[in-house]
């Protein structure tokens, strides 16, 4: 009998049913293993998790993604919607109600909350690091997530389980299915993505075609250096078609400020892939863009919430995660390595790729 569970919040509610489906299969049962949950929400904000089924001397995998902001509860007579901070604290409260019953935790958060506040710039927090401290403080015994913004924040708890995991072969899996790949390159938006985009071309089979440099200005706007100027460096884009990745798309103006300068050195289509969409501008931006012909598609996961409305869009490919997930789950719930399951979607890919190659000459 499995000693499998699964604690899904709401906030990651349309995948983790998905999850589950797959582990059933995975485990040839028809038996969901989700514990249901209550996250309480009190009308001056308080909360508190209670757990309604139970958990003893099982192996416990939380869901939660923390960059759902449709989540909301009725704080003073007025609707609030759960920020980031709030999500995580439902994650400690959820963590403190089995802590000690459960044979095993382990956290599965695609959006490492605070990654981008990763590294310490004179008097500033140090958010993600004293973060994963705190969940190990908790109990958490392992922590799965999806490309991180800098995977050597990991470094802060060197002596828990760190998995930073790529949804790379299943966004080229889905981007190879409705475009041609000839005469393809693949581009950097910034120096800090260099490492991404040489992983698409090495999977790709194609050449790593350059970097922009963000050139920044000093005084802070909106919570972030404004970009003054972008430089590109690297292979003539010239005819060619552009695939363009990064681990986030914010705002998204940097990115179609990218797709401008390659434009106006004479490239063809241009693609987005990146892992999380927050799009927190809305899709009017992309959508002007779109429209103006600076870029083809975007594809983004549902590891992270986006509306329909920006699912709806004609330029964007959502990549479901689902399924991934749930092997990494069934896999480390048995004790096995992880290798197989990244081996066997990049194998997959590069079978894909073979025959695209062949069909498209």
């Amino acid at each position: 009998m499995s000693n499998l569970k699964i604690i899904v919040f709401d906030n990651f509610k349309e995948v983790g049913k998905k999850v589950d489906k797959y582990l059933q299969k995975l485990n040839k049962t028809d038996k969901s293993f989700i514990v249901p949950i209550n996250a309480v929400r009190f009308s001056n904000g308080e909360g508190k998790v209670e757990i309604k089924g139970t958990v003893r001397n099982k192996d416990v995998y939380i869901l939660s993604d923390v960059g759902n902001y449709n989540i909301s509860y009725t704080m003073f007579k007025k609707e609030h919607n759960m920020s980031p901070d709030e999500h995580y604290q439902d994650i400690k409260r959820a963590i403190s109600a089995i802590s000690g019953t459960a044979d095993k935790i382990t956290l599965v958060t695609p959006l490492l909350y605070q990654s981008r506040q990763h590294k310490r710039r004179l008097q500033e927090s140090l958010d993600c690091s004293m973060s994963l401290q705190e969940l190990k403080s908790l109990g958490v015994s392992h922590i799965v997530s999806f490309d991180v913004h800098d995977p050597s924040v990991s470094n802060a708890v060197h002596n828990m389980a760190f998995d930073n995991l790529f949804a790379t072969s299943e966004i080229l899996n889905e981007l190879i299915t409705n475009n041609n790949i000839n005469d393809v390159l693949v581009v950097s938006p910034d120096e800090g993505a260099i490492d991404r985009a040489k992983y698409y071309s090495t999977l790709l089979q194609i050449n790593f075609g350059g970097m922009f440099y963000k050139r920044r200005g000093t005084k802070v706007k909106n919570g972030k250096n404004p970009i003054t100027e972008h430089i590109y460096l690297g292979e003539d884009v010239k005819d060619k078609n552009i695939i363009v990745v990064d681990d986030m798309i914010a705002s998204g103006t940097s990115m179609i400020e990218v797709a401008e300068e390659l434009k106006k050195r004479g490239a063809r289509d241009i693609i987005f892939a990146t892992t999380f969409s927050l799009l927190t501008e809305g899709p009017d931006v992309f959508q002007d863009a779109y429209e103006k012909g600076l870029f083809k598609e975007l594809y983004s996961t549902n590891l992270t919430y986006l509306p329909n409305e920006i699912k709806k869009m004609p330029w964007y490919h959502e990549v479901d995660l689902s399924e991934k997930i749930a092997n990494i789950i069934n896999t480390l719930n048995k004790k096995a390595s992880l290798k197989k399951v990244i081996q066997t979607t990049e194998d997959e890919l590069t079978k894909k790729l073979v025959l695209k190659r062949k069909n498209d000459r």
